[in-house]
């Protein structure tokens, strides 16, 4: 029988490595002058370059290298005065010459941190993840297998290769071993790459689009028995799309690791596949060490120097940071610690704020953002930014009901219809006849027909038992299909029993 995730948590401290791949949103790849454009026909994005071609040789993408160095400087790192690409010798099917140029020992980038927030018990703590790296390479190309069942190439017919993402700039942020998150290790790594996220989109250096690649986790875990102050044997679970599935994977493999080791038996070292559908791991490859790789310096290109009065000004217009920025929110808003936690980890920060700047009320952004829309993206199991409806239509809807337009029950609809793609506010309303009974005449006729249906009920009311008036209410309410102020309702309720 598995252990429960409160016996393993009990039992076994867990160890965090995460890697992160970066997608970098330049127009031209990282050696050579194609295209990036997502969703291009295959293979139209190629060139003698990238496809390693004999005595093609590449150069180095300007941009990309100030993109990574402003990734560096946001992560707090070091930056290397001469960095070196080398390259890493493995058997890619995806890649055509066979090699991957990447940087080994002369990372541009080290010796960073990263500071994440998660609730616990204790209220909302702070954890420092150490970052190792942060160097360049390119992406490869991708397979597509078709026939099976399982879209991999075990089961497949045959296999397609589209080199197009084959040289895309590639940035990999690696972590120091995390440590000291006990039970909220899943939640840290959720935490981590959130925030990453968040950084890298204040940057403006990718569209860090996790469900398109461009954004993606290997989250390395280990377990070794509390208080034994050894690392255990860890395993990787590669190019994990979601923050959701981040959490998932390293709460399912710490459940893994620990029913191996109560039966005695040796966890492997190697990488694994993320299942969205059931949240498991299946096995993939053992995983290989460095020296595998046979890493050597890359021949064809020089060294990189970024000048140093170059790096300063690159320092100097970073962005706000997204913790300095949600705590200016924060205080302007006037949000308690407990709300805020619950906006970050819904991913409402931005979409908040983009409701308020177009005129909502805070308070009133927030609670449609936390409130229903949450509710119906996580019914979807979507992210709520990709839920389909946008800040400037929840701010239309949120100043519909100011002005008495909309109920917040006729608002609901209405934003289910504009989530369902409907149209946008003003059409849906339009189409189906959604508006507030405000005419004063209809509403008195409506409640006398209720207190004619229920005089016993109106007795009581007279009698001063107020609380009966929520069934007479609900009466003139189902008579005008939901579309009186139920407020309204009720006072003229009230002052007609008095």
């Amino acid at each position: 029988m598995a252990l429960t995730y409160e016996e393993v948590v009990a039992k076994y401290e867990p160890s965090l490595g995460l890697e992160v791949h970066v997608e970098l949103n330049t127009q031209t790849k990282m050696f050579c002058g194609c295209a990036t454009e997502f969703g291009a026909a295959p293979n139209t994005q190629t060139c003698p370059v990238c496809l390693g071609m004999p005595g093609a040789l590449p150069v180095v993408n300007e941009k990309a290298i100030e993109s990574t160095i402003r990734i560096g400087l946001a992560l707090n790192c070091a930056i290397t005065p001469k960095s070196r690409f080398a390259r890493k010798n493995y058997f890619y099917p995806d890649m055509p010459k066979n090699f991957q140029i990447s940087q080994y020992d002369e990372p541009i980038c080290t010796n960073g941190y990263l500071d994440v927030e998660v609730e616990t018990d204790e209220g909302i703590k702070t954890f420092r993840i150490e970052i190792e790296r942060v160097h360049m390479e390119e992406d490869t190309g991708k397979s597509l297998h078709v026939g099976g069942a399982t879209g991999r190439i075990h089961g497949a017919e045959y296999s397609l290769l589209d080199y197009n993402r084959a040289g895309i700039p590639l940035v990999e942020i690696v972590t120091k071993v995390v440590s000291g998150t006990g039970k909220y290790a899943p939640e840290v790594a959720k935490a981590y790459v959130k925030e990453l996220r968040d950084i890298l989109r204040s940057l403006g250096v990718s569209d860090v689009k996790m469900e398109q690649g461009s954004l993606r986790c290997d989250a390395n875990v280990s377990l070794a028995p509390t208080g034994s102050g050894k690392l255990g044997t860890r395993s990787e679970t590669k190019n994990v799309n979601s923050l959701r599935s981040v959490e998932r994977a390293v709460r399912g493999e710490m459940i893994r690791h620990a029913g191996l080791l109560d039966k005695g038996e040796r966890v492997i070292q190697e990488t694994r596949h993320f299942q969205e559908d059931t949240g498991a791991t299946r096995s993939g490859r053992s995983k290989e060490q460095a020296e595998d790789y046979r890493y050597f310096p890359e021949p064809d290109l020089t060294p990189v120097a970024p000048d140093a009065e170059w790096i300063e000004r690159l320092r100097s217009d970073l962005p706000e940071k997204p913790s300095v920025r949600r705590a200016r929110l924060q205080d302007q808003w006037q949000v308690p610690d407990k709300e805020m936690a619950a906006m970050v980890n819904a991913g409402a920060v931005d979409l908040v704020e983009e409701t308020v700047a177009l005129g909502a009320d805070p308070t009133k952004a927030r609670g449609w953002w936390l409130g229903e829309i949450s509710r119906l993206a996580n019914e979807a199991e979507i992210e709520l930014n990709a839920v389909g409806i946008s800040p400037k239509q929840v701010a239309r809807i949120v100043e519909l009901i100011s002005v008495g337009e909309l109920t917040d029950k006729l608002a609901r609809q209405v934003v289910a219809s504009v989530i369902a793609g409907e149209g946008d506010p003003d059409s849906v309303i339009a189409t189906k006849g959604i508006k507030v009974v405000s005419d004063e005449s209809s509403l008195i006729a409506a409640i006398e027909k209720a207190i004619a249906a229920q005089p016993d009920i109106a007795e009581k009311v007279r009698s001063g038992h107020l609380p009966a008036a929520g069934a007479l209410i609900g009466a003139v309410m189902k008579e005008t299909k939901g579309q009186a102020d139920a407020a309204r309702v009720r006072e003229l309720l009230l002052g007609l029993l008095s």
